[in-house]
């Protein structure tokens, strides 16, 4: 799935959400493996905070319904989340943390997370 954001397209790949669900990573190592390997300027889970998880959440839930796809099923991370008010940049908490100013501070490493 591609978004655009500031005039450039960004992928959004809720395998991602997935794999810190599992705890198999922290966001900030999938972040850096996506902006590392393959040159994106934002990772998938930061780009999420960004646009909103619940957001991120509804479009997954759309895309799954219509395209019948396993891969866009989200991820009970991001359904938890979105349920405690998790939402991202815009609620000051979602995959990251956020100062009031906006910065983003140290990743949450997920599942073990999901009840904070």
């Amino acid at each position: 799935m591609k978004v655009t954001l500031d005039g450039r397209e960004y992928g959004i790949d809720p395998s991602a959400a997935i794999e810190t669900s599992h705890r198999l990573s922290g966001s900030s190592v999938i972040d850096l493996a996506m902006t590392a390997g393959t040159n994106h300027p934002v990772g998938p889970l930061a780009l999420a905070d960004r646009i909103g998880l619940d957001t991120v959440l509804a479009i997954c839930e759309v895309l799954h319904q219509d395209l019948g796809d396993p891969k866009f099923c989200p991820c009970p991370l991001l359904r938890r989340y979105v349920e405690i008010g998790r939402l991202g940049k815009k609620s000051g908490r979602g995959f990251y943390g956020y100062t009031e100013a906006g910065a983003q501070t140290a990743s949450h490493a997920g599942h073990a997370e999901a009840g904070a």
